[in-house]
Protein backbone atom coordinates (compact mmCIF):
# COMPACT_ATOMS: atom_id res chain seq x y z
CA UNK A 1 0.00 0.00 0.00
CA UNK A 2 3.08 2.22 0.10
CA UNK A 3 6.82 1.61 -0.14
CA UNK A 4 9.60 4.00 0.78
CA UNK A 5 11.09 6.08 3.55
CA UNK A 6 7.81 7.98 4.10
CA UNK A 7 5.96 4.80 5.10
CA UNK A 8 5.61 1.12 4.31
CA UNK A 9 2.72 -1.34 4.50
CA UNK A 10 2.18 -4.57 2.58
CA UNK A 11 -1.15 -6.41 2.63
CA UNK A 12 -1.14 -10.17 2.04
CA UNK A 13 -4.44 -11.90 1.34
CA UNK A 14 -5.40 -15.53 0.84
CA UNK A 15 -8.89 -16.85 0.15
CA UNK A 16 -9.53 -20.47 1.10
CA UNK A 17 -13.02 -22.01 0.86
CA UNK A 18 -14.45 -18.55 0.29
CA UNK A 19 -12.99 -17.08 3.48
CA UNK A 20 -10.36 -14.34 3.19
CA UNK A 21 -7.37 -14.15 5.53
CA UNK A 22 -5.40 -10.91 5.60
CA UNK A 23 -2.18 -9.98 7.37
CA UNK A 24 -0.43 -6.63 7.21
CA UNK A 25 3.36 -6.62 7.07
CA UNK A 26 4.50 -3.39 8.75
CA UNK A 27 2.53 -0.18 9.01
CA UNK A 28 4.33 3.14 8.78
CA UNK A 29 1.12 5.13 8.27
CA UNK A 30 -1.12 6.84 10.79
CA UNK A 31 -4.81 5.97 11.18
CA UNK A 32 -6.21 8.35 8.57
CA UNK A 33 -3.61 7.53 5.94
CA UNK A 34 -3.93 3.80 6.54
CA UNK A 35 -7.70 4.08 6.26
CA UNK A 36 -7.33 5.95 2.97
CA UNK A 37 -4.97 3.38 1.53
CA UNK A 38 -7.08 0.44 2.67
CA UNK A 39 -10.10 2.20 1.21
CA UNK A 40 -8.49 2.10 -2.23
CA UNK A 41 -8.77 -1.69 -1.93
CA UNK A 42 -12.33 -1.61 -0.62
CA UNK A 43 -11.18 -2.64 2.87
CA UNK A 44 -11.03 -1.26 6.40
CA UNK A 45 -8.81 -2.02 9.38
CA UNK A 46 -11.54 -4.36 10.64
CA UNK A 47 -10.75 -6.65 7.70
CA UNK A 48 -7.22 -7.38 9.01
CA UNK A 49 -6.37 -10.50 11.01
CA UNK A 50 -2.86 -9.65 12.28
CA UNK A 51 0.21 -7.44 11.84
CA UNK A 52 3.73 -8.73 11.25
CA UNK A 53 6.55 -6.29 12.05
CA UNK A 54 10.01 -6.42 10.50
CA UNK A 55 11.81 -3.87 12.73
CA UNK A 56 11.35 -0.74 14.80
CA UNK A 57 12.17 2.04 12.33
CA UNK A 58 9.33 4.53 12.10
CA UNK A 59 8.61 4.10 8.41
CA UNK A 60 7.75 0.46 9.17
CA UNK A 61 6.28 0.49 12.67
CA UNK A 62 5.06 4.06 13.25
CA UNK A 63 1.37 3.19 12.84
CA UNK A 64 1.41 -0.31 14.35
CA UNK A 65 0.75 0.41 18.06
CA UNK A 66 -2.29 2.61 17.45
CA UNK A 67 -3.70 0.20 14.84
CA UNK A 68 -3.24 -2.81 17.13
CA UNK A 69 -4.69 -0.95 20.10
CA UNK A 70 -7.79 0.28 18.25
CA UNK A 71 -8.59 -3.03 16.56
CA UNK A 72 -7.21 -5.44 19.20
CA UNK A 73 -5.09 -6.94 16.45
CA UNK A 74 -2.41 -9.49 17.31
CA UNK A 75 1.09 -8.19 16.61
CA UNK A 76 4.04 -10.48 15.79
CA UNK A 77 7.54 -9.07 16.28
CA UNK A 78 10.91 -9.99 17.75
CA UNK A 79 11.92 -9.22 21.33
CA UNK A 80 14.52 -6.77 20.07
CA UNK A 81 11.92 -4.84 18.09
CA UNK A 82 9.42 -4.91 20.94
CA UNK A 83 12.02 -3.70 23.45
CA UNK A 84 12.80 -0.73 21.20
CA UNK A 85 9.18 0.41 21.36
CA UNK A 86 6.91 1.59 24.16
CA UNK A 87 5.08 -1.49 25.40
CA UNK A 88 2.28 0.64 26.85
CA UNK A 89 1.50 2.04 23.39
CA UNK A 90 0.01 -1.32 22.39
CA UNK A 91 -2.61 -1.24 25.13
CA UNK A 92 -4.32 -4.63 25.47
CA UNK A 93 -3.48 -5.81 21.96
CA UNK A 94 -2.08 -9.36 21.93
CA UNK A 95 1.71 -9.37 21.48
CA UNK A 96 3.50 -12.44 20.11
CA UNK A 97 7.30 -12.51 20.27
CA UNK A 98 9.05 -14.15 17.32
CA UNK A 99 12.06 -16.39 17.19
CA UNK A 100 13.78 -16.05 13.81
CA UNK A 101 14.75 -19.72 14.02
CA UNK A 102 11.15 -20.93 14.19
CA UNK A 103 8.20 -20.63 11.85
CA UNK A 104 4.64 -20.11 13.07
CA UNK A 105 1.06 -19.98 11.81
CA UNK A 106 -1.30 -17.01 11.81
CA UNK A 107 -4.69 -16.61 10.13
CA UNK A 108 -4.13 -19.68 7.98
CA UNK A 109 -0.69 -18.58 6.79
CA UNK A 110 2.58 -20.31 7.49
CA UNK A 111 5.20 -17.67 8.31
CA UNK A 112 8.98 -18.02 8.51
CA UNK A 113 10.85 -15.01 9.94
CA UNK A 114 14.41 -14.59 8.67
CA UNK A 115 17.13 -12.63 10.49
CA UNK A 116 18.73 -9.99 8.25
CA UNK A 117 21.68 -7.58 8.56
CA UNK A 118 20.20 -4.13 9.22
CA UNK A 119 20.87 -1.37 11.74
CA UNK A 120 17.99 -2.23 14.05
CA UNK A 121 17.67 -4.18 17.34
CA UNK A 122 16.57 -7.56 15.98
CA UNK A 123 15.31 -7.14 12.39
CA UNK A 124 13.63 -9.87 10.41
CA UNK A 125 12.03 -10.30 7.02
CA UNK A 126 9.44 -12.92 6.10
CA UNK A 127 8.51 -15.81 3.86
CA UNK A 128 4.75 -16.36 4.02
CA UNK A 129 2.74 -19.12 2.36
CA UNK A 130 -0.80 -20.49 2.24
CA UNK A 131 -0.18 -23.98 0.83
CA UNK A 132 -0.48 -22.79 -2.76
CA UNK A 133 1.73 -19.72 -3.05
CA UNK A 134 4.98 -18.73 -1.36
CA UNK A 135 5.80 -15.03 -0.96
CA UNK A 136 9.15 -13.62 0.12
CA UNK A 137 9.45 -10.10 1.54
CA UNK A 138 13.02 -8.82 1.63
CA UNK A 139 13.53 -5.12 2.35
CA UNK A 140 15.70 -3.15 4.75
CA UNK A 141 18.96 -5.04 4.80
CA UNK A 142 22.51 -4.14 3.92
CA UNK A 143 23.64 -7.29 2.11
CA UNK A 144 22.64 -10.81 1.21
CA UNK A 145 23.62 -13.88 3.22
CA UNK A 146 23.77 -17.63 2.52
CA UNK A 147 20.83 -18.07 4.90
CA UNK A 148 18.73 -15.69 2.78
CA UNK A 149 19.65 -17.55 -0.40
CA UNK A 150 18.66 -20.84 1.20
CA UNK A 151 15.41 -19.63 2.78
CA UNK A 152 14.10 -17.53 -0.09
CA UNK A 153 14.16 -20.42 -2.54
CA UNK A 154 11.31 -21.64 -4.75
CA UNK A 155 9.18 -18.55 -4.18
CA UNK A 156 6.19 -17.77 -6.36
CA UNK A 157 6.54 -14.03 -5.63
CA UNK A 158 9.22 -11.76 -4.16
CA UNK A 159 9.10 -8.19 -2.85
CA UNK A 160 12.74 -7.08 -3.01
CA UNK A 161 14.36 -3.85 -1.84
CA UNK A 162 16.09 -1.79 -4.53
CA UNK A 163 16.81 1.22 -2.37
CA UNK A 164 19.48 3.14 -4.23
CA UNK A 165 21.71 3.44 -7.23
CA UNK A 166 25.27 3.55 -5.90
CA UNK A 167 26.41 6.39 -8.18
CA UNK A 168 23.36 8.51 -7.39
CA UNK A 169 23.88 7.99 -3.66
CA UNK A 170 27.54 8.99 -3.84
CA UNK A 171 26.81 12.07 -5.95
CA UNK A 172 23.74 13.10 -3.96
CA UNK A 173 23.21 15.72 -1.26
CA UNK A 174 23.02 13.44 1.77
CA UNK A 175 25.70 14.06 4.42
CA UNK A 176 28.63 11.60 4.34
CA UNK A 177 27.51 9.83 7.52
CA UNK A 178 24.10 9.07 6.05
CA UNK A 179 25.64 7.90 2.79
CA UNK A 180 27.86 5.51 4.74
CA UNK A 181 24.89 4.20 6.70
CA UNK A 182 22.70 3.62 3.66
CA UNK A 183 25.47 2.07 1.57
CA UNK A 184 27.02 0.08 4.41
CA UNK A 185 26.63 -3.62 5.25
CA UNK A 186 23.80 -2.89 7.71
CA UNK A 187 22.02 -0.27 5.60
CA UNK A 188 19.96 -0.78 2.46
CA UNK A 189 20.31 -2.76 -0.74
CA UNK A 190 21.58 -1.04 -3.86
CA UNK A 191 20.11 -2.03 -7.21
CA UNK A 192 23.19 -4.14 -7.90
CA UNK A 193 23.08 -5.88 -4.51
CA UNK A 194 19.39 -6.66 -4.98
CA UNK A 195 20.08 -8.11 -8.42
CA UNK A 196 22.91 -10.23 -6.99
CA UNK A 197 20.58 -11.68 -4.35
CA UNK A 198 17.92 -12.35 -6.97
CA UNK A 199 20.38 -14.14 -9.24
CA UNK A 200 21.45 -16.39 -6.34
CA UNK A 201 17.93 -17.71 -5.69
CA UNK A 202 16.17 -20.75 -7.09
CA UNK A 203 13.75 -18.87 -9.36
CA UNK A 204 12.13 -21.91 -10.98
CA UNK A 205 8.65 -21.11 -9.60
CA UNK A 206 8.88 -17.33 -9.59
CA UNK A 207 5.95 -15.56 -11.27
CA UNK A 208 6.37 -12.02 -9.88
CA UNK A 209 9.14 -9.75 -8.58
CA UNK A 210 8.29 -6.35 -7.08
CA UNK A 211 11.11 -3.83 -6.72
CA UNK A 212 10.38 -1.98 -3.47
CA UNK A 213 11.61 0.70 -1.07
CA UNK A 214 13.14 2.81 -3.86
CA UNK A 215 14.69 6.02 -2.62
CA UNK A 216 13.05 9.07 -4.13
CA UNK A 217 16.38 10.94 -3.96
CA UNK A 218 18.88 8.22 -4.86
CA UNK A 219 17.19 5.95 -7.36
CA UNK A 220 14.98 5.83 -10.42
CA UNK A 221 12.55 3.07 -11.40
CA UNK A 222 14.27 2.46 -14.72
CA UNK A 223 17.64 1.91 -12.99
CA UNK A 224 16.17 -0.61 -10.56
CA UNK A 225 14.36 -2.39 -13.39
CA UNK A 226 17.49 -2.57 -15.53
CA UNK A 227 19.53 -4.13 -12.71
CA UNK A 228 16.92 -6.79 -11.94
CA UNK A 229 16.34 -7.66 -15.59
CA UNK A 230 19.97 -7.73 -16.72
CA UNK A 231 21.90 -8.79 -13.62
CA UNK A 232 19.06 -10.51 -11.80
CA UNK A 233 18.22 -12.61 -14.81
CA UNK A 234 14.43 -12.35 -14.82
CA UNK A 235 12.00 -11.72 -17.66
CA UNK A 236 10.42 -8.28 -17.97
CA UNK A 237 6.93 -9.80 -17.71
CA UNK A 238 7.66 -10.77 -14.09
CA UNK A 239 8.64 -7.30 -12.88
CA UNK A 240 6.64 -4.60 -11.06
CA UNK A 241 7.88 -1.42 -9.37
CA UNK A 242 6.37 -0.23 -6.08
CA UNK A 243 6.28 3.46 -5.22
CA UNK A 244 5.67 5.58 -2.16
CA UNK A 245 2.19 6.85 -2.95
CA UNK A 246 0.55 4.03 -4.88
CA UNK A 247 2.50 1.04 -3.63
CA UNK A 248 1.46 -1.50 -6.24
CA UNK A 249 -1.80 -3.08 -7.28
CA UNK A 250 -3.12 -6.45 -6.19
CA UNK A 251 -0.79 -9.11 -7.53
CA UNK A 252 -1.84 -12.76 -7.73
CA UNK A 253 0.94 -15.24 -7.03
Amino acid sequence: MGSGSAGNALLVESIVAGRPSRVLIDCGFGPRELSRRLGRLGLTAQDLDAVLVTHEHGDHVGGVPSLARRESLPVYLTWGTYSALSASAFGDAPIHLLDARRGFEVAGFGVQPIAVPHDAREPVQFVIEDGRSRLGVLTDLGHGTPHITQTFCRLTALVLECNHDEEMLLAGTYPPSLKRRIGGPYGHLSNGAAASILSSLDRSKLTRVVAAHLSEQNNRPELAASALLVEGGIDESLLMIADQEAGFDWCAA
